[in-house]
């Protein structure tokens, strides 16, 4: 192991990475820790200056952006045939090993550390760089349960040099979007697409699109709907659906627009859970186990593949796809005074109550396990008060009525 890189001295080995090791190092002249990713350059000339390109790629990348959901990066510089970026040390444990160690978090922790990503990505997207290789992997969650994006190995920024050929697919093929695995050029919604795959992922312990190959995975990417991960979970609320189907919308403008709006409302349905109690401690470190990107679990639900297959194509296809689907579950979901305002935000007409019934039983129907924690207890009261008013009142105007014949 070496000992010194640049002016940072090597306390140990924290791991491969992608392009090489990773190393904790010290930083003599302010006393911080710093984590160092290192790539050898002692390759072939055409590799040197490909993996030397987005190295410093990955280095302007994230040194530009400043962020609480996004790595810091310190510093970049060479030794001999090795290139270095001096990071933020980050005492935590990778996503990807939580979900492996843990089995299925808390929908509500599920909600909170996606939405944190979605934040961090949605300012990445602000100054002009999409990330390209959203993953389990790629995240970090340090003890308090905070969340910090890493290696923008692969982004793309407007004014970077380093260019990807015609028709070449950079990512991880299970989170890449439809038009990532075709090769057409990219933008902020490929990234929620790859962010919507690892929220499936997370709510019902297995990918969206799998398969036995490379190809096999691409091909469900862009021609197979998944179910609704509430048909996997039983404890993922029917509005979540909604959130899924519309990240992982085909359709470029079907899909969410912004990373906010995404984590806007991935909060608002936190926010609107009743708490368990149950919660990972993160503080928990270590777990250096790495296992293949999908997994399975022994708690989903018995589903026969036809049962499946019709409610997803029920459900995601055309469910939640439109601002005028959305105007019409705010009608639902939310009071009138939200309603009014999403009303001029979209600049639409209020939903007609036809409209709203229909998106009532579109609703209903995504929902095969009824969740009292989402129904209002004071509606319930309030329609059987006014139903035993009319009883009384018939009964009343029944006697009087004997009464005066």
């Amino acid at each position: 192991m070496i000992s010194q890189l640049g002016r940072y001295e090597v306390l140990s080995e924290l791991g491969q990475g992608a392009m090489g090791v990773v190393y904790k190092a010290k930083d003599p002249l302010i006393d911080r820790i710093v984590a160092i990713k290192t790539i050898n350059l002692g390759l072939a000339l055409d590799e040197k200056e490909e993996y030397e390109g987005r190295f410093y790629q990955e280095a302007k990348a994230a040194g530009r952006l400043s962020h609480p959901n996004i790595v810091t990066i310190y510093d970049v510089g060479r030794n001999d045939e090795v290139a270095y970026i001096a990071m933020e040390f980050l005492e935590g444990r990778e996503l990807r090993d939580i979900m492996n160690d843990e089995g299925l978090l808390p929908v509500h922790q599920i909600l909170d550390i996606v939405a944190q990503v979605a934040s961090g990505l949605a300012y990445a997207h602000e100054n002009g760089i999409v990330h390209r290789d959203v993953k389990p992997s790629n995240i970090m969650v340090v003890r308090d349960g905070h969340v910090k994006i890493t290696d923008f190995g692969i982004a793309r920024m407007a004014s970077s040099s380093v260019r990807t050929q015609t028709g070449m697919v950079l990512g991880s093929p299970k989170y890449m979007s439809p038009e990532q695995v075709m090769g057409k050029l990219i933008d902020q919604r490929s990234d929620i697409f790859s962010l919507g795959v690892m929220l499936y992922e997370m709510l019902t312990g297995q990918a969206p699109f799998t398969g036995d190959n490379v190809n096999a995975i691409m091909y469900q990417t862009l021609n197979t709907i998944p179910s609704p991960p509430n048909t996997l979970n039983g404890s993922v609320p029917e509005m979540v659906n909604f959130i899924v189907a519309k990240a992982l919308s085909k359709g470029l403008d079907d899909r969410y627009q912004d990373a906010k709006d995404f984590a806007d409302d991935l909060r608002s349905c936190r926010d609107m859970l009743p708490r368990s109690g149950l919660k990972v401690d993160f503080s928990k470190l270590g777990g250096e186990r790495k296992l293949p990107d999908a997994f399975d679990i022994t708690a989903r639900m018995d589903a026969n593949e036809e049962a499946a297959r019709t409610t997803s194509q029920m459900v995601l296809s055309q469910a939640f796809d439109s601002a005028a689907a959305t105007m019409r579950l705010a009608a639902l979901t939310s009071n009138d005074t939200d309603v009014d305002e999403l009303s001029k935000t979209l600049q639409m007409e209020r939903p007609s109550a036809e409209a709203i019934k229909q998106a009532g039983l579109k609703a209903k129907a995504l929902q095969p396990v009824k969740h009292k924690s989402w129904v209002d207890p004071s509606a319930q009261t309030a329609s059987g008060g006014f139903l035993l008013l009319m009883i009384l009142l018939l009964v009343l105007i029944g006697a009087i009525s004997i009464f005066v014949l």
